[in-house]
């Protein structure tokens, strides 16, 4: 899913054509108006669009488009690591994989002591409770993430949604490499208030708000 990441996506498509078989890349826009889909298109996508930003809704809707018998949801303000393919060909090679879901270790592209300990308290959290959120990617088979009913359409919270469905339907497990997250969203605030900030917005979510009305807030923010 994309919403004007015109500076962050070209370097993403160059990871995912890391991929040494053939990949069926499928980009869904919410309204960009930079030079995203272009990017998209330029960088051998199939891309499509939406009437307005609702991540759920785009996911869902590339995840139907999608032709392979594997998908792999990324953000596309995420960088891959090098050795990706590899493991994730290892994966899909494995009979025993199309019973999982996959996550990839959180990691921010900035370096600081305080992100550091972010990405600590957030694989601990990953590792423990199996509750990866949308920034640390997804990797599922299609006939089984079609059978767990797939991402709802959400504006917002639709990681942990379909996180909290998975989990109560088969293992979660962890790739053991890292997803590298942008770190825009943690600059501008202190990490305490933020991390404070987004338990508030889930707190506000399983009390019944709707997901369109958090996104206003969290967008705001």
């Amino acid at each position: 899913p994309t919403l004007n990441e015109a500076k962050s996506l070209p370097l993403l498509i160059a990871d995912i054509f890391l991929w040494p078989y053939k990949l069926d890349l499928q980009i869904v826009d919410g309204g960009s108006t930079d030079l995203t889909t272009l990017i998209a298109k330029l960088g051998g996508a199939n891309t499509s669009q939406v009437l307005e930003a609702n991540r759920g809704l785009q996911l869902d809707l590339g995840a139907s488009q999608a032709k392979g018998e594997w998908l792999l949801f990324l953000h596309s303000d995420s960088r891959l690591p090098k050795n990706w393919a590899r493991t994730l060909e290892n994966i899909i090679k494995d009979p025993e994989s199309i019973k999982s879901a996959w996550f990839f270790d959180f990691k921010v592209s900035k370096k600081s002591l305080g992100l550091f300990f972010l990405e600590i308290l957030v694989n601990i959290r990953s590792s423990i409770f199996k509750t990866p959120y949308g920034d640390q990617g997804l990797l599922i088979n299609k006939d089984l993430y079609q059978k767990i009913g797939g991402y709802k359409h959400l504006h917002i919270m639709e990681d942990l949604d379909f996180i909290t469905r998975i989990k109560k339907k088969i293992k979660i497990k962890r790739l053991k490499i890292p997803l590298y997250t942008n770190s825009r969203k943690w600059e501008k605030v202190n990490i305490i208030k933020r991390s404070l900030i987004n338990a508030r917005f889930r707190f506000r979510w399983r009390q019944g708000e709707s997901s369109k009305s958090l996104a206003k807030d969290y967008y705001k923010d």
